[in-house]
């Protein structure tokens, strides 16, 4: 029937990292646009942030789609000293933000959540990259090459941000978008195939860090 031709999960994000990131798991997907308010709550902690976005953009995607395939939005901030940094608005704010990353260390949080029908499951990995000092020259450069326009915290770990990074503590995927391990144990809970041998991924205590 056109079952068949459905696909196994249906990704609520336009972001052509998740969507690489999601390919390498050879899940059958679909991307679905939405658009969400992605504004911070006053009082809302960067953690309850990013649950409440990747949660928000999964429901947005559920309603659009409008069949009971489970539904995956995701959200990732940069945090400096419990301060969001989201998208740069423009050159100036992008700037700003590369010169407070500046020699020092950081957080990047990204949650996960699958929505199918009335089931809800967020996940959220918790990484801390180090950036070397930079100079308002290098900062300046580097936004010039065009990377940083479109990345939360202006800078992509994937890209040439890396030549700014001395060290990483946590997931390399959940700091481009999408932390796959995470990713994987919550799509099998939706029952939504991944690649055969990740099947015996021993999953139990994994997630014990995500409430």
């Amino acid at each position: 029937g056109p079952a068949m031709n459905l696909p196994d999960l249906y990704l609520a994000s336009a972001s052509p990292r998740r969507r690489d990131l999601l390919a390498l798991l050879k899940v059958r997907y679909e991307g679905v646009t939405i658009d969400c308010d992605e504004s911070v709550r006053t009082g809302e902690t960067p953690r309850a942030y990013v649950r409440r976005l990747a949660l928000t953009k999964a429901r947005c995607g559920a309603h659009r789609v409008g069949h009971a395939r489970p539904v995956l939005g995701a959200d990732t901030a940069v945090v400096v000293d419990g301060q969001i940094f989201g998208k740069p608005l423009d050159r100036a704010h992008g700037m700003a933000m590369l010169a407070s990353l500046s020699g020092r260390e950081h957080r990047v949080l990204t949650a996960v959540a699958v929505v199918q029908g009335r089931r809800r499951r967020v996940v959220v990995s918790d990484s801390r990259v180090t950036f070397a000092p930079t100079t308002p020259e290098e900062q300046a450069a580097y936004w010039d090459t065009g990377e940083p326009v479109d990345k939360a915290g202006a800078y992509a770990i994937q890209g040439l941000g890396a030549v700014f990074i001395t060290r990483i503590r946590g997931s390399q995927s959940g700091i481009m978008g999408l932390p796959l391990r995470e990713t994987v144990l919550l799509l099998r809970e939706f029952s939504v195939p991944v690649f055969p041998w990740m099947n015996h991924l021993d999953g139990i205590g994994e997630m014990a860090h995500s409430p």
